[in-house]
């Protein structure tokens, strides 16, 4: 028989065991740790869960922790919590999510354990440039070949490697280089120079290295070029030897005036001038000064340091010893007498002009007969060969060797005639049809004394076979300006309204013969005049 001693004892085992076997329902689990893929679908399996209860009938369990809200139970599953509009972004999230699974018993919890997902990162980034190290870059051309221009930076939100690259096929991809690809370091590979070019364009490629897709993105980077005191000054007018677009190579041009044996204490107003010269370095333009190396003929000749303006102090006695001077002019930067530059300029000793040159005519008349020939003399009236002359009354058969003719049209093509230094005009005749008529301009220019004299030339192509008029009036230019048929039915036309004129002069006279009075027609037969009154017969007795 059970004393109540050992009765006590069986009713603690039987409690314990109840209460070990309850809590069983809830072990047998475990701490999850799972990987997910970025960007898996919602529903995906996390993990599937191993505790000895039913969830749901015995045994309640929940999911808590930071990011709980990402997983959800179904039955002994853990799944994926995500959706359109919250996609699992390893790049946003991190690359683990943290939670935690309790599990309850009559509202006691039991145990909890652990869940560690891994997010499985995805190449689903593009990668971009740092806005910052592709921006627009000013650099000056004296920056020596092989030295660093500037860096770009890329980044991948997904971590990849990237290197770097210049797009070869860009016109100004010449200019630069990256020998470290993974550095972004873009190098000068040529020499910069203001004066050819002031802006440059580099395209940059920034590709994955570490994945199969090789994703890559491009950025544009200006480089602005920065002028740099390179240049030597130039005179001005530039005489390109070499252009090349904007740059061109110059050469001094030679400045030449004339002056007489009068001149003296005078400004010289050089041709071309005035004497100028510039900083080849446009976007400085650094002040010059001016000298005269050589030629100044012991103070003759003056000069303006700070605008080159030449003077003439001391007139030239005999212009036959000293007909002309030879100045070397030098232009130098204030800042940099090194760098220079040196012009001539020519000084001729001519005799005093007194007379301006001139046409004897205004306007010259020339002819020209249809033709293919490739050139042809343009003749005046009488076939004679046109010469457009002008005459200088300084000198004594008023012909100036120093005249230079031009020419140039007032309707027409300038590419159509010539004139020769002698005043001959030659036409291009295969280039001409009849009827065609050219108003030219011709300017003859003293080259000793600039003064110019103008005149008109009207130049009209005849049909083949047509005379050249031998006078301004002849009968040739009657028709001058037509077809010959047309000429010819005009002077039909003519014809027949001048006899039609005179038929109808004389039948009006007949019409007026006709109505005169009777009266009138009879005195007319007995040889009176009607209006003289018959007078009384002479009686024979008053004659003496």
């Amino acid at each position: 028989m059970l004393t109540p001693w050992r009765l006590f004892l069986c009713q603690m085992a039987l409690n314990v065991f109840y209460h070990i076997a309850k809590a069983s329902l809830c072990l047998g689990g475990q701490d999850i740790f799972a990987t997910v893929r970025e960007n898996s679908p919602t529903g995906e399996i996390i993990a599937n869960i191993t505790i000895i209860g039913d969830p749901g009938a015995s045994i309640r369990l929940c999911l808590t922790g930071e990011n709980a809200d990402w997983f959800y139970l179904d039955g002994r599953t853990i799944r994926l919590n995500s959706s359109f509009s919250r996609s699992l972004d390893r790049e946003v999230l991190g690359s683990v999510l943290i939670a935690a699974l309790t599990c309850y018993e009559d509202n006691v919890i039991r145990s909890r354990y652990r869940i560690m997902v891994e997010i499985l990162n995805e190449n689903d980034n593009m990668p971009y440039f740092l806005e910052d190290t592709i921006q627009p870059r000013y650099i000056s051309e004296l920056l020596s070949v092989n030295s660093m221009v500037f860096t770009v930076k890329a980044r991948d939100g997904d971590g990849d490697t990237i290197t770097y690259m210049t797009d070869k096929s860009t016109d100004d991809a010449c200019y630069f280089r990256i020998d470290l690809p993974n550095s972004g370091m873009v190098i000068l590979d040529k020499p910069l120079d203001y004066e050819t070019k002031t802006q440059l364009q580099v395209v940059i490629f920034a590709v994955e290295t570490t994945t199969k897709e090789k994703y890559s993105t491009t950025a544009t980077v200006t480089v602005n070029v920065v002028d740099g005191d390179d240049q030597y000054p130039q005179f001005q007018p530039c005489a390109p030897v070499y252009e090349d677009g904007d740059h061109n190579i110059c050469t001094n041009p030679v400045y030449s005036v004339n002056i007489t044996e009068t001149d003296e204490d005078a400004v010289l107003y050089f041709s071309p001038g005035p004497i100028r010269a510039e900083d080849g370095d446009k976007d400085i333009l650094t002040p010059l000064v001016y000298s005269i190396l050589s030629g100044d003929d012991k103070g003759r000749f003056t000069i303006d340091s700070k605008t080159g303006e030449i003077s003439l102090r001391q007139r030239v006695e005999n212009r036959l010893l000293t007909p002309s001077f030879k100045l070397r002019i030098m232009a130098a930067q204030v800042n940099d007498p090194k760098k220079y530059s040196v012009a001539t300029a020519l000084v001729h000793v001519v005799s005093e002009n007194r007379f301006p040159p001139f046409f004897n005519k205004t306007v010259y008349k020339g002819f020209l007969i249809e033709s293919s020939s490739p050139a042809t003399l343009v003749t005046t009236y009488g076939n004679q060969v046109l010469v457009v002359q002008a005459i200088d009354r300084d000198f004594r058969d008023g012909i100036n060797p120093k005249i230079h003719y031009t020419m140039q049209p007032l309707t027409g093509s300038n590419k159509l005639y010539h004139i020769t230094q002698d005043g001959i005009v030659i036409a291009k005749t295969d280039q001409l049809r009849a009827f065609n008529r050219h108003i030219l301009e011709v300017i003859a220019t003293d080259e000793e004394s600039g003064e110019t004299a103008h005149a008109s030339v009207d130049i009209e192509v005849l049909q083949r076979g047509q005379p050249v008029p031998r006078n301004p009036f002849g009968e040739e230019r009657l028709f001058g300006d037509m077809h010959a048929g047309m000429a010819g039915g005009i002077a039909a036309l003519v014809l027949i309204v001048a006899v039609i004129v005179l038929f109808l002069i004389l039948w009006l006279a007949k019409r007026r013969r006709e109505r005169r009075d009777p009266a009138d027609r009879g005195a007319v037969a007995l040889g009176k005049h009607p209006n003289v009154e018959a007078s009384s017969p002479i009686s024979p007795r008053s004659v003496p």
